[in-house]
C-alpha cells in the first residue's frame, strides 16, 4: 500500500518485519524478496536518489541501454506494491534500538511536516549517497549536464568517455589521482580544480609527464545544448573546449539517521558480512552504503542477500505450518 498523511494511522500500530530506508535498486529488491517471503516490509524514500540522475542505464543486462534510471524506480516501486510492500516517501531523521524492535522515526511533507514513528524488527540501510558536483552560482547549469555526458561514475561510464576530450574535475590533490586510472579509456584528460585546492610540485610533474593540462581558474559555467556539455568557460574569460566530463568531488553518505549505533565503518562505509548484516545483527546495508563497488547491478544483488537472510531468521525462529485437517483424519483413523 502507499502510505500518505491522509492513511498513516492504518500503520503506526503494527511492527514491521523489516523497514527499508531507501527506494533505490537495492532498497525496491529488497522491498520485492521480502514481500514475496511473505514478509511484512516498509520502504520510506526521501526522493532524489543517485539512480534518478542516471540518464541511461547503458551497462544494466536485460533493459534497453537507453532506459533512464526514473523508468527503473517507477517499475520496482509498482512491482514491490504489487506484491504487498508498503512504501511511503519521507525523511527518516532517527532510528532508536528498542530492544526487540526499532522506532524509526520519518519526517513527512516538506509543508506541515508530521513526525510519524514506525517500528519494525529488521532495518534495511539502503539510502545511498549522493555525488558533490561543481558548486556554481546557477546550479541548473550544472544539472543540465550532470548524468548526461558530464559523469559522476569511471566505472558505470569509462565506456563513454572512451578516446575522448575529458575533463576531470576534482577538489582535492587527491582526486587527481582518478586520471591516471580514468586514462584506461581515453589520454585526452584535463585537470579543472576551480580554484577549490593546492596543487602541489610533484603531482604537477606528474601530469606534465602524462601530457595532462591543470587548470586551477574558478568556473563561471559550464557550456553546451541540449544535455551535451561542450566545455567550460572560465570566470577569466577563457575556454576548455571538451567532449565530455567526469567528476570526482566526493560523496554525501546518508547515513546519520544510524548514528545512535555503533556500526563498524571503513571510512564512510558500513561494513557487512557476505549477507549485508553490519555489525549489528539486525542491521543490514546495503549498495553505496556498504563496501564494495557502486553499481546498480551490485545494490539489486545485495537487497536480495539481506531479505533472504531476513527471512531465513524469520522462518527458523517460526512454528512449522501445519495441514491440520490432515492431521485430525489421521488422528480418527488410528481410534
Amino acid at each position: 500500500m502507499k502510505l500518505a498523511k491522509k492513511n498513516l494511522d492504518e500503520r503506526l500500530n503494527h511492527t514491521y518485519d523489516a523497514i527499508i530506508v531507501g527506494g533505490g535498486a537495492g532498497g525496491l529488491s529488497a522491498a520485492i524478496y521480502l514481500a514475496r517471503y511473505r514478509l511484512s516490509c516498509l520502504v520510506i524514500e526521501k526522493g532524489r536518489g543517485r539512480s534518478l540522475w542516471m540518464q541511461h542505464l547503458t551497462n544494466y543486462l536485460g533493459l534497453p541501454p537507453d532506459t533512464p534510471g526514473r523508468d527503473m524506480l517507477k517499475q520496482g516501486q509498482e512491482h514491490a506494491l504489487s506484491v504487498g510492500a508498503d512504501y511511503l516517501n519521507g525523511y527518516v531523521e532517527r532510528v532508536t534500538d528498542e530492544g526487540d524492535t526499532f522506532a524509526v522515526q520519518v519526517k513527512v511533507g516538506k509543508k506541515d511536516s508530521i513526525y510519524p514513528v514506525f517500528r519494525c524488527k529488521y532495518l534495511v540501510a539502503a539510502s545511498g549517497i549522493i555525488d558533490n558536483l561543481p558548486q556554481l552560482g546557477d546550479m541548473q547549469n550544472v544539472y543540465n549536464y550532470a548524468g548526461y555526458n558530464l559523469h559522476v561514475c569511471l566505472i558505470c561510464d569509462g565506456y563513454e568517455m572512451s578516446d575522448k576530450r575529458c575533463g576531470l574535475f576534482v577538489n582535492s590533490e587527491g582526486a587527481i589521482n582518478t586520471a591516471f586510472v580514468l586514462n584506461w579509456f581515453t589520454p585526452y584528460i584535463s585537470i579543472v580544480t576551480g580554484g577549490t585546492c593546492t596543487v602541489g610540485e610533484e603531482m604537477r610533474a606528474k601530469l606534465a609527464k602524462h601530457g595532462y593540462p591543470l587548470y586551477e581558474q574558478p568556473i563561471a559555467k559550464f557550456l553546451g545544448r541540449n544535455h551535451e556539455m561542450t566545455g567550460v568557460e572560465f570566470t577569466d574569460g577563457s575556454v576548455l573546449e571538451l567532449e565530455t566530463g567526469l567528476v570526482a568531488m566526493g560523496s554525501h553518505y546518508f547515513s546519520e539517521y544510524l548514528q545512535d549505533f555503533d556500526l563498524k565503518r571503513d571510512g564512510n562505509n558500513l561494513v557487512t558480512d557476505e549477507m549485508c548484516r553490519t555489525s549489528h545483527p539486525r542491521i543490514f546495508a546495503l549498495g553505496d552504503l556498504k563496501q564494495g563497488l557502486n553499481q546498480v547491478s551490485i545494490a539489486v544483488a545485495d537487497g536480495t542477500l539481506a531479505a533472504t537472510a531476513i527471512w531465513r531468521e524469520i522462518r527458523r525462529s517460526s512454528p512449522p505450518r501445519i495441514w491440520t485437517e490432515n492431521v485430525k483424519q489421521r488422528d480418527l483413523s488410528l481410534i
